[in-house]
């Protein structure tokens, strides 16, 4: 975590995203690493700490997604962008069929394919929280619907 996004800063931003991660839209209650800051645009590639460019992402998402701002997707020679959760509504570029996240555009499918977002072990614990009415969580449809 940066050290330079203080406590009330990660409370901030796990407060507006309702506590679940941006991406995957899994409770930080419902995973074992929990959640964390993610830098949308890394300070690796010039992104500050502001909050405009913080996300609240789960550990497997963010590890994932790493620095990374694009993927290649397809046969396409062509870098796609990955999602943005400040200027982008999850509903646009993502929706849930059970517990897959499928995307909806090239932004959605390169952010599904490089956060392995439906790798089997991600679909596996989001149907044992699924059984329990723990997916999609309260929260979660929230920021589905924003």
């Amino acid at each position: 975590m940066a050290s330079d996004v203080n406590k009330a800063m990660r409370r901030y931003v796990a407060d507006r995203a309702y506590h679940v991660c941006e991406y995957c839209l899994i409770h930080e209650d419902d995973t074992f690493w929990g959640c964390e800051v993610d830098h949308i645009i890394s300070r690796k590639h010039g992104g500050t700490s502001d909050p405009a460019n913080l996300a609240w992402a789960c550990a497997s998402c963010n590890s994932s997604k790493g620095s990374d701002l694009d993927t290649l997707v397809g046969h396409g020679s062509e870098p796609i962008r990955l999602f943005h959760p400040r200027s982008e509504k999850w509903a646009q570029c993502f929706q849930l069929h059970g517990v897959r996240v499928d995307p909806l555009s090239a932004v959605g499918e390169a952010t599904v394919k490089l956060l392995r977002m439906n790798e089997t072990n991600r679909l596996n614990e989001r149907l044992t929280l699924a059984a329990t009415g723990r997916y999609p969580t309260i929260e979660a449809l929230a920021r589905m619907t924003e």
